[in-house]
């Protein structure tokens, strides 16, 4: 079952991390280009320097240029889903003001459906038509031709979410509807977390655009600010060239041919695609962080050290935060959350994560990692009480270091599991990958020089491993602390400081991974 988006990804992610992806329309403005390099201080010093009346029109101009670079042909569809949320907010707020409620349920509908609608022409229609071929021809009948190709585009998912996210809070009267065009128009499409989120709430992001004309040159240019957005930048782009890009090479040599490979290159090769995945799309959140910090706005945080997890919930509260906890306000806890019952509960539970797998990609794979997921939810939640007695029946200390480790690494495993289905590019190609995981134990690896040979030479796993200490050491910071790089060092003596920065560009200046030979990278979360 071939289809054109699976092909798409699963091309990008067997073998060309290092390549950017045409085939899905990107063009030259990613983060980590020459062109953003140019882009963001020309955008930023302008935005400073030019009237209060003129900033929101600037950021717009700036925001749609940006997404333009990219794909300009997607640009109608990204107009298109703000208008008709923009349109849908004022009829709703109309509905408030003149009582007239009973239009609110159809007006949110209409808004729900061209804009899912949308996503779903592009996202799922080659996935729906492929599976509906696998059917009608095995009873006789001819196949149905595509009338023409589709192209996967950018982001599609994070600003419909965005845009949807804000016509429900209209609806329950969490946020005052936006008259202004022009300002929503920039909360939906919003540069620095434009193609890869975090996906915004209106609550945040909105407010912040409406106080754009009170932002003297003064409150703009406030240093402080300025030099923690430029780390927290400086940050995303050490995991993205340093980590991300280094693994990729290792996990793309492995799976693009894992027939050839036994047991402890198999697990090792899923656990660098932990944290390469980690790495990549954690970065990409933290440069728009960063970036927006830069311009004086706050977005939320998407990660929070989510392998330091004890348990799958608490994994899913520090991993893609922004999307989590927009599938439990937009649909699980519409769908009734827990309130009816516990098998009601788990039922919503599935559903949400089988929605949160396919959000990911159009194919079998993603939904199979998404209701594995689901299941350790509803087993996690199932058995609690039976291993809260049996711990209290032993006198199992909860709190100790040795009983908190071993839950963090069984959580750490069982994502690993679920991540073969990710990785993979169809289903039969996870389950053999695991097969082989199982049935060809190979330790020897670890001292014939095997490890040498994964596509990373002796210098890159040095890199390699002096990056994921430091990677280690940030994320206790965050974990113990509380704090994000930039608030921990500001907290410290200015020449502690200056190492950590000079550490930080230096190692990213000599083992990034750029050069002559390498083109800018595309972020995996580009794909979805």
């Amino acid at each position: 079952m071939i289809m054109e988006l699976s092909g798409i990804v699963g091309k990008w992610f067997t073998g060309s991390c290092l390549k950017k992806n045409m085939e899905s329309g990107i063009g030259d403005m990613l983060f980590h280009s020459l062109e953003f390099f140019i882009y963001f201080p020309v955008v930023v010093l302008v935005y400073f320097f030019i009237p209060k009346r003129c900033k929101c029109l600037w950021l717009l101009a700036a925001s749609y240029y940006f997404y333009m670079s990219l794909n300009i042909g997607h640009t109608f569809l990204i107009a298109f889903s703000t208008f008709v949320t923009w349109v849908s907010g004022l009829l709703l707020g109309r509905c408030h003001r003149t009582g007239k409620r009973r239009y609110r349920k159809w007006i949110v509908a209409a808004s729900v459906s061209l804009n899912l609608g949308i996503l779903f022409y592009f996202k799922y229609f080659d996935f729906l038509l492929a599976n509906l071929n696998m059917v009608i021809t095995r009873m006789g009948f001819p196949m149905l031709e595509k009338p023409f190709e589709i192209v996967l585009p950018v982001g599609i998912s994070f600003y419909t979410f965005q845009a949807l996210g804000y016509t429900v809070d209209v609806y329950r009267g969490e946020v005052e509807p936006e008259k202004n065009l022009f300002r929503y128009a920039l909360f939906v499409s919003f540069f620095p977390q434009l193609v890869a989120g975090p996906i915004e709430r209106s609550k945040n992001l909105l407010w912040q655009i409406r106080r754009i004309p009170t932002m003297s040159f003064r409150r703009l240019w406030n240093y402080e600010r300025i030099a923690s957005g430029l780390i927290l930048m400086l940050w995303g782009y050490f995991q993205k060239l340093v980590l991300a890009d280094r693994l990729c090479i290792l996990v793309d040599t492995v799976y693009q041919d894992w027939q050839q490979y036994g047991t402890a290159v198999l697990v090792l090769a899923t656990a660098a695609f932990s944290m390469q995945i980690y790495c990549d799309f954690a970065s990409y959140s933290i440069i728009a962080m960063g970036a927006a910090k830069v311009m004086g706005f706050t977005l939320m945080e998407n990660f929070r050290a989510p392998y330091f997890s004890r348990s799958i919930q608490e994994f899913w509260r520090r991993w893609h935060i922004s999307l989590s906890l927009w599938f439990r306000d937009y649909l699980y806890i519409p769908l009734g959350g827990s309130r009816r019952g516990v098998l009601r509960g788990q039922w919503n539970r599935m559903a949400v994560f089988l929605a949160s797998g396919l959000w990911h990609g159009a194919s079998w794979h993603y939904a199979a990692w998404g209701a594995i997921h689901g299941v350790y939810q509803a087993v996690g939640a199932q058995t609690e009480g039976i291993r809260r007695r049996l711990r209290k029946k032993a006198g199992v200390d909860t709190e100790t270091f040795s009983f908190r480790f071993g839950q963090a690494m069984v959580t750490y495993i069982l994502t690993l599991f679920a991540l073969v289905f990710f990785r993979s590019v169809s289903m039969a190609g996870a389950f053999g990958y695991l097969k082989r995981v199982f049935t060809k134990p190979d330790p020897w690896v670890f001292t014939d020089g095997t490890l040498y040979q994964l596509g990373l030479t002796q210098a890159d796993v040095r890199v390699l491993l002096a990056a994921l200490v430091t990677l280690f050491f940030v994320s206790l910071i965050r974990e113990y602390r509380g704090e994000t790089l930039d608030v921990f060092l500001a907290r410290q003596g200015l020449w502690f400081r200056w190492l950590v920065i000079l550490y930080l560009f230096g190692v990213l200046f000599l083992f990034g991974m750029y050069g002559p030979e390498y083109d800018a990278s595309q972020f995996i979360y580009f794909q979805f």
